[in-house]
């Protein structure tokens, strides 16, 4: 067995439960929010624009934006199920990034929505180093595969 193995082993022994809790509200959080960038982007872009955000041409622009709603929803999705949770959160984390920085560029002043972003990407990359946990679908294929080799 390698070391990689072991320390999956060992996390998934000692990982408590409210991390998994706290990993599925953030998968919603994503979620609601790729909800919320699908139903306004026109908006959003209008927004880009005026603040000179990204100096490219309309159809880019568009491109980002789609790209971010659907990185959030699906990305959001495998988050929340536990389904290969660290790649979903290696792809999610351009986004909040992104959003760290730019929310706090179109509304200089107190923003709940920028501390909102920065714990999401502190969540987001403790769960890249802590991965699914017990409560997840990783977890649950990952048993499933040991007891259905056990059978044959």
């Amino acid at each position: 067995m390698n070391s990689i193995q072991k320390l999956n082993r060992w996390g998934d022994r000692h990982h408590p439960k409210i991390i998994d809790v706290i990993r599925m509200l953030v998968g919603v959080l994503l979620i609601i929010k790729g909800y919320v960038y699908f139903n306004n982007a026109g908006y959003i872009r209008e927004d880009i624009i005026q603040y000179k955000l990204i100096r490219q041409s309309p159809e880019v622009i568009l491109a980002i934006i789609y790209y971010t709603t659907y990185i959030q929803l699906v990305g959001g999705a495998m988050i929340f199920l536990g389904l290969s949770t660290r790649i979903a959160s290696i792809c999610v984390l351009p986004v909040i990034i992104g959003a760290v920085f730019f929310v706090n560029v179109l509304d200089p002043y107190f923003n709940s929505e920028l501390w909102l972003s920065i714990l999401v990407l502190a969540l987001i990359l403790l769960f890249i180093i802590e991965g699914s946990g017990t409560l997840s679908l990783d977890y649950l294929l990952s048993d499933f595969k040991k007891t259905g080799a056990n059978k044959n």
